[in-house]
């Protein structure tokens, strides 16, 4: 890492991660929107804002975590590598331009856009900047295969969980239950943020997305609450719940690649906790962050 600590930087690039699923495109979004039956689009477009507010706010802690620690100075890159390397990424920043501009110009559906994508991706990979080749395209294809397979077992396991949820009317008597206590919509928000951040961080994100739709969205929809607005609150929470103590995901994996202990690990990730919880706070409370960018593009 040219000098700088490891543990810092591991706990800021791991905390970085995580928000990649929330600018699209992002498989979360997708799920959730198939789901509850709401634009993917527009959930595609809350999570930009919310994804570069998460940023900033990570590179103001970086500064204030490091401000008395001496950094290597790193060697300025010369006007023309940097065009090339501009150019050279130019081709990959198009996916999301294509995946959000065909889907608001109506050129194809969302399931239509990740062929599109697919199909790109293959495109670079194969012809422009040549990184793969048939061997790893037929791995990359099995291991597609094996992905699929297992979301799908989490999909089916989950949707046999929300028929029993109403059949039993189960979901109906929790609703009933939070409403008995508060019909206050911003008190409702506070307490399913903690409830979907505690189960973000034993469950796997898509399965939580699909075992939690059935209970909250009901809910929230009694009280008003943007379908949008709670899709990427829901998202947020299970991505900041990977790096939560004490079963986060991405908490022990970045403990095995950095090879640190978890306790060191844990430590690692207090800091950039802090700039993610002010930004779930901030787009809880304030849905013009996350509903302004949907609605000023219809």
């Amino acid at each position: 890492l040219q000098g700088y600590p490891m543990h810092t930087s591991a706990g800021l690039i791991a905390s970085g991660g995580i928000i990649a699923p929330i600018i699209p495109p992002s498989m979360p979004f997708v799920i959730y929107g198939v789901t509850t039956n709401t634009s993917i689009s527009a959930l595609f477009l809350s999570g930009i804002v919310p994804g570069l507010i998460m940023g900033a706010g990570l590179i103001v802690a970086w500064k204030l975590v490091l401000r008395n620690i001496e950094l290597p100075e790193g060697q300025p890159l010369p006007m023309r590598e940097r065009l090339q390397a501009t150019l050279k990424a130019f081709w990959a920043m198009l996916m999301p331009v294509i995946i959000i501009g065909g889907m608001k110009s109506g050129v194809f559906t969302p399931t239509e856009a990740a062929v599109a994508a697919v199909i790109w991706a293959l495109f670079l990979g194969l012809v422009r900047y040549r990184s793969m080749n048939i061997r790893t395209l037929a791995q990359a294809t099995f291991e597609t295969i094996e992905t699929t397979a297992s979301v799908l077992f989490i999909v089916t396991a989950a949707s046999i969980f929300a028929w029993l949820l109403t059949t039993t009317q189960a979901a109906q008597a929790l609703a009933d239950w939070i409403l008995s206590m508060t019909d206050n919509k911003w008190v409702f928000l506070l307490l399913a943020n903690l409830l979907i951040l505690f189960v973000g961080c034993f469950i796997d994100t898509i399965a939580a997305i699909t075992i939690l739709v059935p209970i909250l969205v009901p809910i929230a929809q009694q009280l008003g609450v943007d379908l949008v607005h709670f899709g990427l609150i829901m998202v947020l929470n299970l991505m900041i719940g990977l790096l939560h103590p004490p079963m986060g995901m991405v908490l022990f994996v970045l403990a095995r690649v950095a090879k640190l202990s978890v306790e060191r690990t844990t430590m690692a990730i207090l800091p950039w906790m802090v700039p993610l919880l002010i930004a779930l706070g901030l787009v809880t409370f304030i849905p013009a962050i996350s509903l302004w960018l949907p609605r000023a593009l219809g």
